[in-house]
């Protein structure tokens, strides 16, 4: 097991947004969280990256206790995020933002190598590293926002709706470049309203409504279940 978060609640101000939300997610596999807008999914991803501290229960990671960390050194520790949004540094360049996920790593030359394994791996990103990351299309900043993270070697990625705003052909890349990580051994946390994709790309996964955890399990299972079916497939 990599990370562990143990009956989490969490408050923005008198509201409960969690309500004593445990999870486990294993090295090396994908977990999605499943839920409704409002449910509590990003909640859950800010408490685990250090945005947001827990009134109360425990987060673990690599066996060691993270929720009262601050998010660099939870960073340092091999924890990178993708927010919603496809947040990127819009006035600085594509390389400026790629080497900003590198910030916080000493190995400056593996960090370089790491820079030109990106732009392998996203080619468009090398096409467009002198241009501002603002002037990029949205499936383009998702691709810079991902290799961003990837570029401080995290251990685990957490994901927050990928594909959101994305055209279906970019959906399709999304989904290949999440197989693409999960095969290099990153271990992915994946928050998706498309339950479809989640539980296509995911090993585990929870379903989460109004800051419980109200069914969890292996994601096949889930795809079967009429539960499921009826709430996030339409019938």
């Amino acid at each position: 097991m990599l990370l562990e978060a143990k009956e989490l609640k969490v408050c923005y101000g008198v509201a409960e947004a969690l309500k004593g939300v445990s999870l486990a997610v294993d090295e090396g596999s994908v977990l999605s969280i499943i839920g409704a807008n409002g449910a509590g999914k990003t909640t859950i991803l800010r408490t685990i990256s250090g945005l947001k501290r827990p009134a109360s229960g425990e987060i673990w990671f690599g066996g060691r206790r993270i929720d009262g960390m601050q998010p660099h050194d939870i960073v340092r520790l091999g924890v990178a995020s993708v927010p919603e949004g496809r947040i990127v540094f819009a006035p600085m360049t594509v390389m400026d933002n790629l080497k900003m996920g590198a910030y916080l790593r000493k190995d400056k030359d593996e960090a370089a190598g790491d820079l030109d394994a990106m732009y392998e791996h996203f080619p468009i990103l090398k096409k467009r590293s002198g241009q501002f990351a603002g002037s990029l299309s949205g499936g383009e900043q998702q691709m810079l926002a991902i290799a961003r993270a990837l570029m401080s070697r995290p251990r685990l990625l957490t994901m927050d709706e990928p594909s959101m705003g994305l055209s279906p052909k970019m959906v399709l890349e999304v989904e290949k470049i999440i197989r693409d990580i999960h095969q290099r051994g990153v271990t992915v946390i994946l928050v998706e309203q498309n339950a479809r994709l989640a539980l296509r790309l995911s090993d585990k996964a929870y379903i989460l409504e109004t800051g419980s955890i109200t069914l969890g399990g292996l994601a096949r299972d889930l795809a079967q279940d009429e539960r499921v079916k009826k709430a996030y497939f339409g019938g």
